[in-house]
């Protein structure tokens, strides 16, 4: 399908790999938990401790009233003598309880709140990188494999308390069992090996199968998602696009279901070649009691309280892998999360630089050269030098693929140029304070977002930094033209543009471009780019928003305008045409139709669209 490119996972996961972690697994769920919620973290790591300890003490007491109540004597006696025992076996199962109860109401807490702060984290280092990491595809797929590593943290809390507890209650059972007698403590891990095999087997197997078809599953959800769609949804009725997206979302689940068969069956082989292991070494470690007791190397009491140590210990033992097999499989996607954050680090946005000329005259680009990642053809742009002087209208055309919006990225600070200069007066963009470039610059694009939120939101979203004010949400709307379109809504500024929620509403296009100029209107950038701003506008229409922009030069604002149709830039004080990504030529608008080069070709070919035809002559 041209979307299931993967590179291998490198993944070191066996029992040695899984021992030597633990402890840097534990610490990893402790600082997170630590970030989250510190009374809440101290809560859980004391209730686990006391309740591992409340297992020792309590495998001690049932050692000891067995030791009561099969000695010799009258019954009474046996059970008068394992009275304290008894008490003390009560207490501490009470003492366990409420210890249980403390630990999961604090685990309540904490996973939660570790799961909004490693979102946080990651929403916050995504927004931050530049654009160019965005575009980029292995990128894009850390971010798509990482979005999951939140989750995984939160998991990673409840993992980490059952293995802190069941490392405990090992210990606890594995010293009873060593002063039984020191034969079953060995037999106790060899029952336990299989499962751990297996478990770990089965999760490394998850985890690749993971990496390779994340973006299968992404591409499936991606078809499901067109199927659903409003903008696609006349033209999957109109053109019957359904059964053509219907057949590829069937494929791709079949491949999908495929691959979770071949999972299943392999667990399945791997679970009873394990299970088979576990029998005979249980059967071995009974056997190995009975001859102890044969032999008379272990007292009858002793082997009572040997069997509870063992099969006490033989659950915590493999509970201990399977959780920690948990862990670790949580581990590795959060470890994926802690990746996206050092390289978000070191593709994010630089903080900081030279300060920008307060009343910059001119922006020059000088011999600049850019080409998109990955695409060997030619230059989106190449060689090209010009300025771009303040207080006025500039016009960018050319045809599509002339370089036009991507000069206006590179003016943005969106991207950085691969050779020469854009100079803000004296100052290097490059080595600018880019927070300050991102100030200066209003942008409309041809394809804005249009926001899921109220109209108010969608206009005030162009500068959210500052206080939303009802004065400069007016002269905003006025400036765009846009105050009809804000009247004509349900609940005026109000009205959600939603229209798939309650109550939503759509607007037109032309509506939305109405809003969208209002949106960078209250941005109030010194440097307006406007990319195609009538697309979507009638005639009229048209005609007022450019009287709008040239009021916007006028009041000394700079006025950056792309657009195709010529006409609309005869009040532009310069044009810079574009062609393959070259500067083609230069000038005013009437110097450049005088001159006869593209633009004059370009306007001619336009003009002549709205020139009457002429009659042909009659016959005869």
């Amino acid at each position: 399908m041209g979307w299931n490119q993967h590179r291998d996972a490198f993944l070191e996961l066996n029992f040695r790999a899984m021992v030597t972690r633990l402890p840097t697994l534990l610490r990893s769920s402790f600082e997170l938990a630590w970030q989250a919620d510190r009374r809440a973290a101290r809560i859980v790591l004391a209730a686990e401790i006391g309740r591992g300890m409340a297992q020792a003490v309590s495998l001690l007491a049932v050692n000891s009233v067995l030791g009561r109540l099969i000695t010799g004597g009258a019954i009474e006696d046996r059970l008068r003598g394992a009275v304290p025992a008894l008490v003390a076996m009560a207490v501490v199962m009470l003492f366990g309880t409420l210890l249980r109860a403390a630990s999961t109401y604090a685990t309540g807490r904490l996973e939660p709140k570790v799961e909004r702060v490693a979102t946080e984290l990651y929403l916050e280092r995504a927004a931050a990188v530049e654009l160019a990491a965005i575009e980029d595809h292995a990128f894009h797929k850390l971010l798509d494999t990482a979005q999951y590593g939140a989750s995984s943290a939160r998991r990673m809390i409840s993992y980490a308390t059952r293995v802190v507890n069941a490392v405990i209650s090992l210990i606890a059972a594995a010293s009873v069992l060593t002063v039984l007698h020191p034969a079953l403590l060995p037999l106790l891990a060899t029952m336990t090996l299989p499962s751990a095999w297996s478990a770990l087997t089965n999760a490394r197997r998850r985890y690749e199968s993971f990496h390779i078809w994340v973006q299968h599953a992404r591409a499936g959800h991606l078809i499901s998602e067109l199927l659903t769609e409003p903008a696609a949804a006349p033209e999957i009725r109109v053109h019957g696009v359904g059964p053509f997206l219907l057949r590829h979302f069937r494929a791709m689940s079949e491949a999908a279901e495929a691959e979770q068969t071949r999972l299943a069956r392999l667990a399945a082989r791997t679970g009873l070649i394990a299970s088979a292991w576990t029998g005979l070494a249980t059967m071995a470690t009974y056997a190995t009691l009975g001859g102890l007791l044969l032999s008379g190397a272990m007292a009858l009491s002793v082997a009572g309280t040997a069997v509870i140590a063992i099969r006490t210990g033989s659950s915590s033992l493999d509970s201990l892998v399977l959780e920690i097999n948990a862990l670790h499989e949580e581990a590795l996607f959060v470890g994926d999360l802690q990746k996206l954050y050092v390289e978000a680090a070191e593709r994010a946005i630089p903080v900081g630089g030279d300060p920008l000329p307060e009343q910059p005259r001119e922006i020059r680009f000088e011999n600049v050269t850019f080409s998109y990642p990955g695409e060997s053809a030619r230059p989106a742009l190449d060689d090209v030098t010009l300025t771009v002087p303040l207080g006025g209208i500039v016009a960018l055309v050319g045809e599509n693929g002339s370089g036009k919006t991507t000069l206006i990225k590179l003016l943005a600070g969106l991207y950085t140029p691969d050779a020469g200069r854009i100079m803000w007066d004296d100052v290097d963009a490059a080595t600018a304070d880019r927070h300050q470039l991102a100030e200066r610059v209003a942008m409309l694009a041809q394809d804005f977002k249009r926001w899921p939120f109220t109209a108010r939101v969608n206009v005030a979203v162009g500068r959210s930094s500052a206080p939303l004010t009802e004065e400069r949400m007016a002269t905003s709307l006025a400036e765009a033209g846009a105050e009809d379109v804000v009247e004509n809504l349900p609940r005026g500024l109000d009205t959600l543009l939603a229209r798939n929620f309650s109550g939503g509403h759509e607007l037109s296009g032309g509506q939305w471009q109405r809003l969208g100029i209002a949106r960078a209107a209250y941005r109030r950038g010194r440097i307006l780019v406007v990319d195609e701003p009538t697309a979507a506008l009638d005639a009229r229409a048209e005609l007022e928003v450019f009287e709008k922009i040239r009021a916007l030069a006028s009041a000394g604002q700079t006025v950056i305008l792309i657009t195709h149709r010529l006409a609309s830039v005869r009040h532009a004080d310069l044009v810079h045409v574009l062609d393959r990504g070259r500067l083609a030529e230069s000038g005013t608008p009437e110097e450049l139709l005088a001159s006869g080069g593209i633009y004059a070709e370009l306007y001619s070919l336009q003009a002549e669209q709205f020139r009457a035809p002429v009659p042909a002559p009659k016959a005869g």
